[in-house]
């Protein structure tokens, strides 16, 4: 096995009725990190990563997960949190996080420990006898991603595992997924939510339209972009922040904004055009986002109005 890498893809490609959902995709995943697979809906994320676990079979390229050319050969050592959910409705909570846990190997005993630790820990002891369809869509979510743990995967994929949480169990999620990192687990993290992955990995791949558009460490992508926009808070009226010179970008909240900066402008410049228009009560240069890159790789164009949401025709949804 390549200790460097978890994951490796070589020009992988899957088509669907003729046309390419992923089309001669790189990827390679470095061991022991939390990677982000971002892109949005219908990017070909998921496509690829059931082609990688062996789900799907792949039209061309080639596939190396834990050393391993048969993903399937490696199963034992792989865990998954699909999209959808992959539970039985019927099946009592403990008993099936039990089954799924000695599928992947365990002994019954070990299985039937480890799942009710995992229900406590997850604040769901008192539904262990529960069907799993009484539960609600975000418990049923921390019950997926139990299964997924179970065992002591090497390598966790989690396709969009945040579905259904509120705040706090989104964070008891994350903290969860930090955890399995720092144990020496290759975590990879699939969703549209930017924010998210930039909270959360070392290293990204962005895929538009089945292609990866940008890949590497998440450090070095920021840094290449230089600091090319600006955070303030501000007190003035609605539209007051259209039309700066310099500026080609707004995504004003309200009271906070996102200015995003010509390559030629100077923020000093911008600045002095704020404060002929609002009071100016914080103003701070900053990297741009995950997001703003990949917008902008994409090549996203704003509503007329400065709103960011659907992109319109080129596919690119901001979270």
């Amino acid at each position: 096995m390549n200790h460097q890498y978890a994951l490796r893809c070589s020009g992988l490609t899957k088509r669907f009725n003729g046309k390419a959902a992923v089309d001669n995709l790189d990827l390679e995943v470095p061991a022991g990190q939390v990677f982000g697979l971002l892109g949005p809906n219908g990017s070909g994320k998921t496509t690829t990563i059931r082609m990688v676990l062996g789900i799907y079979a792949r039209d061309g390229g080639e596939v190396e997960t834990l050393g391993s050319a048969d993903p399937l050969g490696v199963r034992d050592r792989l865990g998954y949190l699909p999209e959808d959910r992959g539970l039985y409705p019927k099946m009592k909570v403990a008993e099936q996080l039990t089954f799924l846990g000695a599928i992947r190997g365990l002994s019954q005993r070990e299985a039937k420990q480890r799942a009710d630790a995992w229900l406590e820990r997850l604040g769901l002891g008192d539904r262990a006898k529960s069907d799993t369809n009484e539960l609600s869509k975000g418990m049923q979510q921390k019950i997926q991603f139990a299964a997924s743990v179970l065992h002591d995967p090497e390598l966790l994929v989690l396709d969009e595992p945040f579905t259904g949480l509120d705040p706090i169990n989104t964070r008891l999620l994350k903290d969860l997924i930090i955890e399995q990192r720092d144990k020496g687990t290759t975590v990879v993290l699939s969703t549209h939510r930017m924010d998210q992955v930039e909270q959360m990995c070392e290293s990204i791949c962005l895929i538009h339209e089945g292609h990866a558009v940008l890949a590497g460490a998440l450090s070095e992508i920021k840094a290449s972009y230089g600091e090319s926009s600006v955070s303030i808070e501000y007190e003035g009226e609605a539209g007051s922040l259209q039309g700066l010179a310099g500026v080609r970008e707004v995504r004003d909240s309200g009271r906070t904004a996102s200015l995003l900066l010509e390559n030629t402008a100077a923020s000093q410049d911008v600045l002095r055009q704020l404060v002929d228009r609002v009071r100016v009560r914080s103003f701070k240069l900053a990297e741009p986002s995950i997001e703003d890159i990949f917008l902008d790789k994409v090549g996203y164009v704003a509503p007329v109005d400065g709103n960011h949401g659907d992109a319109g025709n080129n596919g690119a949804v901001a979270p």
